[in-house]
């Protein structure tokens, strides 16, 4: 019997979930509108259910009878607008929301009848969610500053505008730049500063000093290091906190090369994993040790560490001119020195910076480099930056108060040396 009727509802499968889901997004625009006087109501649960329906039976008339299937959308559309400025003349309701969301049921019921059940369904889901979320949405935009509406309209343009118009294509000496790929650096760089920007604003102090200094080093690390320990060397926190705030932003450092490899260069992380996942375990072992030791961040009262314009394009694009400048010398070298000449560019792009070598090595030609030697070379200035934070942290701390803050530091270096050594005993043997 259930096969039977399914049989039966095949050819209409795709008018049936255009009325579907217009009953759904029906559902809402009812249960939001709920309140109103009668009559004062444009349209309900049962019209956009048949705005959907009206808009399925359209698709699916379109290859049959495409002149009858327009004029029943454009009907539906008609009266849509019609609603709508009868609603607003009479000034019952001077939104044009219901107006848009009618329009685009009948678009929705227009793609089901189609046959794009999924990008119906995925459109529908949208829409609900988006009128469901007004409250919030609104909410939410009372407590935006001008500078955060800036950042989105400036990321809009870099990530929206400029992105898709460059080539993604190899050009210039040894086919070296990809505009695209050297453009979306500069797009990453401005997203993660842009998403910690956010994250410290909306923290504030109350929620600690550690989670300013994580959130921080999705920027900087070093900077989060050396603001942390001028506050130590000023005693304005407990000083286990703040070594807590350190080994956090270390932590996060790490966590943050993997994820970019993983992302860009698939291969290469397995064997980086292998050498810095260690340390970044111990160095979040070690800032939850110093919190429970200290009694938790939310005892440190400090205001939380200001941080530059998230939309600071000097630093995005100093790093894609590196990683432009690093991948010509890098292609160059592969090209007259081997496998040997590439790694030791890479080793050195990476101490300019860690996320240029990952995004350099990402551009080279596949089998340019070993995945094992390619994990050690990213190691490298992982590590050796660890020991600059190390270093900061004394100088700027003093030795006193600088030493216990760097040891979590430290003892990461330590433990990469270990496992490096390990690895390699367990490669020759």
């Amino acid at each position: 019997m259930t096969e039977a009727a399914a049989a039966l509802t095949a050819p209409y499968q795709g008018v049936l979930l255009a009325l579907a889901l217009g009953l759904l997004v029906g559902v809402e625009r009812g249960w939001s509108r709920r309140n109103d006087p009668d009559g004062s109501r444009v349209a309900g649960i049962r019209t956009f259910g048949l705005l959907g329906l009206a808009g399925g039976i359209a698709g699916d008339l379109l290859q049959a009878n495409a002149a009858l299937a327009v004029l029943l959308l454009s009907a539906g559309a008609i009266i849509v607008i019609l609603g709508y400025v009868r609603s607003s003349a009479s000034g019952q309701d001077l939104s044009a929301t219901a107006a848009i969301v009618g329009i685009l049921t009948l678009a929705i019921g227009l793609a089901a009848g189609m046959g794009q059940g999924v990008l119906a369904g995925i459109l529908a889901a949208l829409t609900t969610l988006v009128l469901a979320s007004r409250r919030r949405l609104h909410a939410w935009l009372t407590t935006l500053a001008e500078t955060e509406v800036q950042a989105v309209a400036r990321f809009a343009l870099i990530s929206l505008a400029i992105l898709p118009l460059l080539p993604d294509e190899a050009m210039g000496p040894f086919l070296a730049w990809n505009p695209h790929h050297i453009w979306l650096v500069v797009v990453f760089v401005c997203g993660i500063s842009f998403a910690g920007y956010i994250a410290a604003r909306r923290l504030g102090a109350a929620k600690g000093i550690v989670a300013s200094a994580a959130t921080g080093a999705l920027v900087s690390s070093t900077a989060v290091t050396a603001a942390m320990a001028g506050r130590l060397r000023r005693q304005e926190a407990p000083p286990g906190v703040l070594g807590a705030a350190i080994a956090a932003a270390s932590a996060v450092m790490f966590v943050r090369v993997l994820v970019l490899t993983a992302v860009l260069v698939p291969g290469v992380f397995p064997w980086l994993a292998g050498l810095i996942a260690p340390p970044a375990v111990v160095a979040v072992i070690w800032c939850l040790w110093l919190l429970w030791r200290s009694g938790g961040a939310e005892r440190a009262s400090a205001a939380p560490q200001g941080m530059r314009n998230p939309f600071d394009l000097g630093p995005a694009l100093v790093l894609a001119a590196l990683v432009a400048v690093f991948s010509l010398v890098a292609r160059w070298v592969q090209q007259d020195f081997g496998q040997a000449g590439t790694g030791a560019v890479l080793a050195v792009s990476g101490l300019v910076d860690v996320d240029s070598a990952i995004v350099t090595m990402s551009g080279l030609p596949r089998g340019a480099l070993d995945a094992h030697a390619a994990g050690l070379i990213l190691s490298v200035p992982v590590i050796l930056n660890t020991g600059v934070k190390a270093a900061v942290t004394v100088g700027v701390a003093g030795w006193t108060a600088g030493r216990r803050a760097a040891l979590p530091l430290v003892f990461c270096i330590l433990v990469y040396l270990v496992v490096l050594a390990g690895a390699w005993i367990v490669r020759w043997l």
